[in-house]
């Protein structure tokens, strides 16, 4: 069996993690797309690949590949995933998966139909201690979850000389910080817990209303900067969040906590080494050791304790499972797959419409 062949529309800082998780998982790369033919060669120089193509449609048709990796903005997924599907690739497509969340179903449908692997890489769930937090609210040892609460906090955007094409509605979609980093915090939560949030009453802030990056004039901002939401769930848990680009000294602080009956546990995306085990009469921190996690949290801990563990760790395990999938697709492969699909990413693609609606309305709204 050759090498699973893959490509990767869109080369900026994800591309590039993509690309290193590909080749830690023994793919063959067989070339990259960019936003123009000039920024792709120079991007297949940059990272070691064969072959540059012209364009990102290009790419997910050519026949020589199995896999297309959809790094490109958030406007493109769709009709970028609707090419590979139907020229019969294998699919790994950033979130938000589309702008709009009826066509995130859509998208999802039309995967489940292909019998194709699709895959969202909402790789914090492969974390070690974030599989462990999961083990221990699953078997139900933490007591019927009371509360599920935290916060996803960034400040790469809390400058009004900080810019991107994430903030241009028309390239990123009407919600910008929750898309982009809320989604994640709700995937996470509801992998952990097995609740799924079903109500929520939320608020957003545009605290930076105008942007100029350097050398460039101003534009006035339409997207989020942060969102704070409360949230009911279908086992009857309440909650919170709050979600922030503009948090000074937090680059990436994707924190959750699940309060159970008789214990509470906590996870630290910056500090993914340990786990936070609550209790009335004691509290303790959990650090990884392979020897003391449950399997589910062991199989993602492939070295000893003290020697940590980091977001491109969980990203070369999740591409990984992704391409098992793709080797067994059609002959062994799992009922239920390991790694986050696309019927995942429409979900977090209603939450997302759920909390644009309620902070237009001031109301609780459902997740349908």
């Amino acid at each position: 069996m050759h090498p699973v062949r893959i490509a990767i529309a869109g080369t900026g800082m994800i591309g590039a993690v993509h690309a290193d998780a590909a080749r830690r998982a023994g793919a063959q790369i067989t070339g990259v797309a960019a936003s123009t033919p000039e920024s792709a060669k120079a991007a297949a120089e940059r990272l070691g690949v064969p072959r540059s193509f012209a364009s990102a449609e290009e790419l997910v048709t050519a026949e020589d590949v199995d896999v297309v990796h959809i790094c490109t903005p958030n406007a493109s997924h769709g009709p970028l995933t609707r090419l590979a599907l139907a020229a019969g690739k294998h699919v790994v497509c950033e979130k938000p998966l589309s702008t709009d969340a009826a066509d995130a179903a859509e998208l999802a449908a039309l995967a489940e139909e292909s019998g194709l692997v699709t895959a969202v890489p909402f790789v914090y769930r492969y974390h070690a201690m974030a599989a462990e937090a999961r083990h221990r609210v699953r078997s139900g040892s933490i007591g019927a979850v009371r509360l599920i609460h935290g916060h996803y906090l960034q400040d790469w955007l809390s400058q009004p000389t900080d810019d991107n094409w994430r903030v241009d509605p028309v390239a990123g979609g009407a919600s910008r910080a929750f898309a982009d980093i809320g989604s994640h915090w709700c995937d996470l939560v509801e992998w952990v817990t097995g609740h799924k949030i079903v109500e929520l009453a939320a608020s957003v802030q545009t605290m930076v209303p105008e942007r100029a990056a350097p050398g460039s004039g101003a534009h006035a901002v339409a997207t989020e900067d942060s969102v704070q939401m409360l949230l009911r769930t279908d086992r009857g848990a309440a909650g919170s969040a709050v979600i922030s680009q503009v948090s000074p000294g937090r680059k990436n602080r994707l924190w959750f906590e699940i309060d159970g009956a008789e214990h509470s546990v906590s996870f630290d995306q910056e500090n993914p080494e340990t786990l936070t085990l609550g209790g009335r009469a004691r509290t303790e921190t959990l650090v990884r050791d392979p020897a003391a996690l449950s399997p589910e949290a062991a199989r993602l801990s492939p070295v000893p304790a003290g020697h940590p563990l980091g977001y491109r760790d969980c990203f070369a395990t999740f591409v990984a499972d992704v391409y098992d999938a793709v080797r067994r697709s059609g002959a062994g492969a799992p009922a239920e797959p390991l790694y986050p699909t696309f019927a995942d990413a429409a979900r977090t693609a209603r939450i997302t419409e759920a909390v644009l609606r309620s902070a237009a309305t001031r109301t609780w709204m459902e997740v349908h």
